[in-house]
């Protein structure tokens, strides 16, 4: 029904008038570039270092801090992140971090040495970090009730052909021979392959040019001019109509109105002017840390930081090692070894330092075989299947209620079976599952998180919890070579131990994905 043109209307009755069409094709087609950027600015490295373990000279450590790097540059970036997009906006971090990020990622394939490497991976998590948790916030506030729940989905799925995508572009780029020089600088394979995996992240910075602020952060800034127009924008695009034929002549929103100080005169500002602006939207900024600290949200968003720390620990922990496990493995198989057994695997890796240069360096060539990489691409794909059979099951709400308990209680067992896999096989097909359901479960916990903190704390919120998630991936895998040192049995009893702990944690966490954005 339409609104009444004399009363105002809110944010979920404007956005429910605009109704879903192109401009939501368009800006979900936006999204899906910086979603992808994320997966691969996570996991290139995990791929990179099978076959850059002999050209850097890498430890077991080394593969470990480098893993960690990345997930370093998110964790220290998430502040500033937040206080950047709930202030200034949504689309300033998606347009301008999205460029910063590919300049980054292409400096890190200029990397020849393992410290610069080390190094510009950390900068590049300390960006992507940004238009990540910025790109959950701007989707849900482009969409009303009916849809808002879908766009979890839509993030899971993105994600999960990100990390199809990542495999697939190892597959055919990684065991090409590829060398040359230019000047002093020395160019491999693994090289072309990270400059590769810039084009995502530079594709979402040009995309959202073409995109406007969210109107929801605009009505919450007391922007409603700003709003008005950005939403008759997507109701022409929609519906095919004019803009002056939208049914809402008028916004409101539970927070002051600030337009007068926002919109002005429209007189340029002076310096001084300028200065004091800012000032104040920096103090604002920090404002939006109170809230966080006093119920209800303090106890709920403790409880998410918590499950989130523990499930991501646990499940980064497993994937990003996958790579180097399926190319060991396949090189094992390829050199004869009778146990190929996650185990023996292990054992290789944590014993493969000492060993004379000739043998690694015949290793590292077995690691350039395209069958390596075929294990990684079966275990996305099982996750992206996951995915579509899954997450539309989520709209019944007991289903939405428990999955997550349901899910984690599984992967316990998963996670364990690991340990007593025998073939390679068993291996692909238990740990797909594993990582499937566990990823399904990070996902749900942060589409859940966007529709119960409040639009101006909203994005903090996100970027918090997954930096708290970020902690326990840095955690992981500096942890887990030190734990494949001591026994292969070792770092299976720490994450079974972990496990535990989310599914415990999990049981006093309740979301309702139906009520409005506050």
């Amino acid at each position: 029904m339409a609104a009444n043109v004399e009363e105002a209307a809110d944010f979920e009755t404007a956005i429910a008038e605009c109704g879903f069409g192109l401009f939501n094709v368009f800006i979900l087609c936006s999204a899906m570039p910086c979603l992808t950027a994320m997966v691969f600015s996570a996991s290139a490295l995990s791929y990179v270092m099978p076959s850059a373990e002999c050209d850097l000279e890498l430890s077991l450590l080394d593969k470990g801090l480098l893993n960690a790097a990345t997930y370093a540059g998110m964790i220290i970036s998430a502040v500033p992140w937040g206080f950047i997009a709930d202030t200034f906006g949504r689309r300033p971090v998606l347009i301008s971090g999205g460029w910063l990020d590919g300049f980054f990622v292409l400096c890190a394939s200029f990397s020849q040495d393992t410290a610069q490497l080390m190094a510009f991976k950390f900068f590049d998590g300390f960006v992507i970090c940004g238009p990540f948790a910025v790109v959950v916030s701007y989707l849900a506030e482009f969409h009303g009730k009916k849809h808002r729940p879908y766009i979890m989905l839509f993030v899971g799925l993105c994600v999960s052909t990100g990390s199809m995508i990542m495999p697939l572009l190892a597959y055919v780029v990684l065991p090409v021979n590829i060398f040359f020089k230019v000047g002093s600088l020395e160019f491999r394979t693994w090289q072309v392959f990270l400059a590769a995996s810039a084009i995502p992240t530079i594709l979402s910075g040009l995309m959202h040019i073409f995109l406007p602020e969210s109107p929801k952060f605009l009505m919450s800034q007391g922007n409603y001019a700003k709003a008005m127009e950005s939403l008759k924008r997507i109701y022409k695009m929609n519906k095919r109509k004019s803009k002056e034929s939208y049914p809402v002549k008028r916004l409101i929103d539970p927070t002051p109105d600030r337009s007068a100080e926002l919109d002005g005169t429209g007189r340029r500002l002076t310096r001084k002017e300028k200065l004091d602006r800012a000032k104040k939207q920096f103090s604002e900024g920090f404002r939006q840390l109170k809230p966080m600290c006093s119920q209800p949200y303090l106890a709920i968003s403790l409880k998410v930081y918590f499950l989130h720390f523990c499930q991501i620990m646990c499940v980064n922990s497993v994937r990003l090692w996958m790579p180097q496990i399926f190319a060991t493995m396949n090189a094992m198989e390829k050199q004869g070894a009778n146990d190929t057994s996650v185990c023996a695997v292990l054992d290789h890796n944590a014993e493969s330092l000492p060993r004379n240069s000739d043998e690694r360096r015949a290793e590292c060539n077995l690691h350039h075989n395209a069958e390596s990489y075929l294990g990684n691409i079966i275990v996305s794909a099982i996750g992206l299947v996951g995915y579509l059979l899954i997450f539309p099951l989520l709209r019944i709400s007991l289903v939405a209620n428990h999955i997550v308990k349901v899910f984690l209680f599984i992967c316990i067992f998963l996670v364990g079976g690991l340990y007593f896999v025998k073939t390679s096989l068993v291996t692909m097909l238990v740990s797909a599952t594993y990582l499937t359901l566990m990823g399904i479960c990070a996902t749900t916990v942060i589409g859940m998180s966007v529709v119960i903190f409040p639009t101006l704390m909203r994005t903090m919120v996100l970027l918090l919890i997954m930096t708290f998630g970020r902690l326990g991936s840095v955690s992981g895998n500096i942890l887990l070579p030190v734990f494949m040192q001591l026994s292969c049995l070792a770092p299976f009893l720490w994450l079974i131990a972990l496990m535990s702990i989310a599914f415990l944690c999990s049981l006093f966490l309740k979301f309702d994905d139906q009520q409005a954005l506050n």
